[in-house]
């Protein structure tokens, strides 16, 4: 297993008191393989990925408890110094905004070669090479020529190529993707998108994407984890969540997408908000927003029941869920 994700919990302690944002989250990924962790804003997928990489604001936030075991080690366990060594250059995350997280002063060859300079003991010359490799491997244009560019001389669909090549410029074994395709427009995230398929098909790398867009992930995910309210209420293979969730939530999210089919009606809104991290109901913290909770939904949190094989479901009563997309 390339990485184990165990027990994971991460707390805020804030003047208002303490917002617990990941609540026993567990999932794993393989080399090879794509895990898709959806989700609404403030569910916890992002707060996850950075307790995994080790970039967790320290405070106000604290992992309170859990493992994450990334080839056998446990990274929490690991000094500082030994977690730098893993960053970047054993495993890598792309951010979301790519013109804040790239710096405004330097070219983007530069930034890229750093990684060579700091990692591989490279020096400025061979680095500056080496971006240009990499603007050439994600598909930028002239990369020779728009290498001593600066990132606001980039589109946002380059400036997030630019991110990609980034975290592969050392080919790490692991990347975390958290909303790659945000602020872009739809056929650009389709091209962001098949280039991290097939860079991670090329160098048989684990991927976690970290998204709210089911469409996004139809084509390239292997298996979901659907967070809410910084619990993981289901995972499944990809394909059994589209034909048939088994959590009201999830079911949700499905029916949010717009369809061709159904021109001129409506869109399906999930009722309610999200509850605050810092007074999550007892219980299912869905069940305010459920359609069909009931009074065992108020006082009993679901565990995560075996629906079948791999796939689990934590609602009380994810038999009926199924049900209703059977009939």
């Amino acid at each position: 297993m390339l990485l184990e994700v165990r027990d994971l919990h991460v707390e805020f302690h804030t003047r208002e008191g303490v917002a617990k944002a990941v609540n026993g989250v567990s999932y794993s990924v393989d080399a090879g393989e794509t895990l898709a962790v959806l989700g609404e804003s403030g569910s916890g997928k992002s707060v996850t990925a950075q307790a995994i990489m080790g970039i967790l604001d320290v405070p106000p936030g604290r992992i309170s408890g859990g493992e994450v075991l990334f080839q056998g080690r446990d990274l929490l366990k690991l000094k500082e110094d030994q977690r730098r060594k893993v960053r970047g250059a054993e495993m890598a995350m792309i951010f979301q905004d790519a013109l804040s997280s790239l710096n405004p002063v330097l070219t983007v060859g530069q930034q890229l070669g750093e990684m060579f300079v700091v990692h591989r003991g490279m020096s400025r010359k061979d680095a500056r090479a080496k971006a240009v490799e990499l603007m050439d491997r994600v598909r930028i244009p002239a990369a020779a020529e728009r290498v001593g560019q600066y990132p606001h001389q980039f589109s946002g669909g380059m400036r997030q190529r630019i991110m990609i090549a980034m975290a592969l410029a050392l080919e790490p074994s692991l990347i975390i993707a958290d909303e790659p395709t945000t602020a872009l427009d739809v056929t650009v995230q389709a091209q962001v998108m098949d280039l991290l398929a097939e860079l991670q098909r090329e160098l048989n790398m684990g991927l976690i994407l970290i998204t709210h867009d089911l469409g996004v992930v139809a084509d390239v995910a292997d298996k979901i984890a659907v967070m809410y309210a910084g619990r993981i209420v289901e995972t499944a293979p990809v394909h059994d969540i589209y034909k048939a969730p088994a959590h009201p939530y999830t079911r949700g999210l499905l029916d949010s997408i717009p369809r061709l089919d159904q021109k001129g009606q409506d869109l399906y809104a999930i009722k309610g908000l999200p509850p605050s991290l810092l007074n999550i109901p007892p219980g299912c913290a869905f069940n305010p927003r459920c359609p069909r909770a009931r009074d065992v939904c108020t006082t009993d949190e679901p565990p995560l029941y075996e629906v079948s094989g791999v796939r689990r479901s934590a609602c009380h009563f994810w038999r009926e869920t199924l049900d209703d997309v059977d009939n």
